[in-house]
């Protein structure tokens, strides 16, 4: 645990000053982070949060009551909401940042409509989702089972008591299944930056400008 645990620090911090270095925030960049922690397991959670200095101009918008959150960040506004349509208006905010949030939203279609909210409400955005085709799965920390067809690796799952990462937990994504998406979204103007580790792509940074 403690490997993965320094791996993903080391990624996040990566992820972070591409972000920074990319985007250039300033005081008063409006920044939506979809995808709050209201826990926080490790230091890893809630990454923006930890590390940007201008925490006043930041929204944090999530599926769970921010009660812990909003205790521990105050500076920053919370918004709750059922995880479909964004509760904002059009271009309401400079920037999005949303990191690991895109694989868990539900199949193609919630997929999609993430993406077209993104796009509806803001002028440019950052989000990463991790490689269905890296060896590990970075949430179960298991090894291949991951390739398998969905039914057979949820039955896994339930086998080795992982079953909270079964069924609609998560939905992985492939780079082509991200750039079919983004198509869809009618989204042509982005980057896909390839993080890796140990040659193999973990996951995708993907910087859009509308």
């Amino acid at each position: 645990m403690f490997i993965a645990n320094t791996i993903s620090a080391a990624n996040r911090k990566r992820k972070y000053e591409q972000f920074i270095r990319s985007f250039q925030p300033g005081p008063e960049t409006t920044i939506l982070d979809v995808g709050y922690s209201n826990k926080e397991y490790s230091n890893n959670e809630n990454y923006l949060e930890r590390h940007y200095p201008h925490l006043h101009n930041i929204t944090a918008l999530g599926v769970v009551p921010p009660g812990e959150f909003a205790r521990r960040y105050p500076s920053v506004r919370t918004v709750q909401y059922d995880g479909k349509f964004f509760p904002f208006g059009d271009k309401q905010f400079d920037i999005i940042w949303s990191n690991a949030v895109w694989e868990h939203v539900g199949p193609h279609d919630r997929q999609l409509l993430f993406l077209n909210e993104i796009k509806r409400v803001a002028r440019r955005a950052y989000i990463t989702t991790p490689n269905r085709y890296f060896p590990f799965e970075v949430h179960t920390k298991l090894p291949f089972f991951h390739y398998l067809p969905r039914r057979q690796f949820d039955r896994i799952l339930r086998a080795l008591r992982k079953e909270w990462a079964a069924g609609d937990f998560m939905f992985l994504m492939s780079l082509g299944d991200v750039k079919r998406l983004l198509a869809e979204a009618g989204i042509d103007k982005y980057r896909i930056h390839k993080n890796r580790f140990c040659g193999f792509t973990m996951d995708f940074a993907i910087e859009m400008n509308f």
